[in-house]
């Protein structure tokens, strides 16, 4: 009996153990993939998804690219004020992004994003527009990554005030 007991704690403890490791384990998974037309993102819950387009962008020397998705988020869409030249957010919470699209560019020697979406809630009500942020929420983001041979730089186009994408490089 006190065997069966030992092995039982020896046990409980190797699980937890496991367990514990699991969750404070760095995550490896991979992000994305090759593909024959470009790039596979998947993202996972908490990814930041603006933030691993970026990251992409720069570690793979993306000349220009143009991306669509869809999964679930937590997003944060932007109205552009051309009066105020800045934009005026709205958050939305635990919401499937219905749609995404949007292209990489160059700015000042960095990725430069231009993002749109569409989120819908359980009601079925869809909201979008330019994208602020967006976190993976439960289950996944899927990026469909095409990749531009040219590489686009944008601009900050006055009296508009707002960054356009420069085609006459």
């Amino acid at each position: 009996m006190k065997k069966f007991f030992y092995l039982s704690l020896l046990f409980l403890g190797g699980l937890i153990t496991n367990v514990f490791a699991q969750t404070n384990a760095p995550d490896t998974a991979k992000r994305y993939i090759k593909t024959a037309t470009g790039f596979l993102m998947v993202l996972r819950q908490g990814d930041d998804v603006l933030a691993h387009l970026e990251n992409f962008a720069v570690k793979e020397s993306i000349p220009s690219a143009s991306y669509s998705g869809m999964g679930f988020v937590n997003a944060k869409f932007g109205f552009f004020n051309f009066k105020t030249k800045e934009y005026e957010p709205e958050e939305f919470k635990d919401v499937e992004l219905a749609s995404m699209s949007g292209s990489i560019a160059w700015q000042n020697g960095k990725a430069s994003l231009h993002t749109h979406g569409t989120v819908t809630g359980k009601d079925f009500k869809a909201y979008g527009g330019h994208l602020l942020a967006a976190t993976v929420g439960t289950g996944s983001v899927e990026i469909t990554i095409i990749v531009h041979q040219q590489k686009l730089e944008r601009i900050k186009e006055e009296p508009l005030g707002a960054n356009v994408l420069n085609l006459s490089n």
